[in-house]
């Protein structure tokens, strides 16, 4: 009984919505090859502890399998030539092609291959997958934005991702440093991943 003598209730909380698929998604369920000329594969690393230097790879190639009715069937894969590496310094990058870093001559390739996709709601999306750098692999999680889909004057129809995510190169076995006279180190172990993707749906 409640203290005027009626019965207190509760008002039941409203159902959590789950994650809908973003209407411009939905009617894209298809095979689609990544357009390196229009897309990024950056990174970005802390130097010396007071500034970032931005990176990307200048030649890749990869896939992607949009499923609109499941996002979670939905693929994506990458190919990446390390030798392509670019930091706008040659002398840096000869650097992170040598043994201290990247090894190209031994292992001249980084792929990606997802394993798992999910909506998170509206035009946000989350791939998983693994990401193998000197012959280890790991897996990592990546941030999407779908940025829309149109048709170019060529006739071809694209998609558009943005997207982000953050791993420790140290676990890729990238642990290559110098100590700062003031403290700290050289280089970060966290390395931010940035991508902006353009995607051309296979005939």
């Amino acid at each position: 009984m409640g203290i005027f003598g009626r019965s207190r209730t509760t008002t039941p909380a409203p159902p959590v919505p789950s994650p809908v698929v973003g209407p411009g998604l939905s009617a894209l369920t298809g095979d689609y090859t990544i357009d390196p000329a229009h897309s990024t594969l950056g990174f970005v690393a802390r130097h010396a502890m007071v500034t970032n230097v931005k990176g990307k790879f200048l030649e890749f190639s990869g896939s992607l399998h949009l499923d609109g009715g499941d996002p979670a069937r939905s693929t994506a894969s990458i190919d990446v030539v390390m030798d392509s590496i670019d930091t706008g310094s040659a002398d840096r990058d000869g650097h992170l092609k040598s043994a201290d870093f990247f090894k190209t001559d031994e292992f001249p390739a980084m792929t990606f291959r997802s394993t798992s996709a999910e909506a998170l709601g509206g035009d946000d999306y989350r791939l998983t997958g693994d990401l193998t750098i000197l012959g280890t692999t790991r897996p990592v999680t990546i941030d999407l934005e779908f940025n829309g889909a149109a048709r170019d004057p060529f006739g071809n129809e694209r998609v558009g991702f943005e997207g982000k995510a953050e791993i420790l190169r140290s676990e890729w076995g990238l642990t290559w440093n110098a100590a700062l006279e003031t403290g700290g180190v050289l280089v970060s172990d966290k390395i931010r991943l940035v991508f902006d993707i353009s995607a051309i749906r296979q005939a």
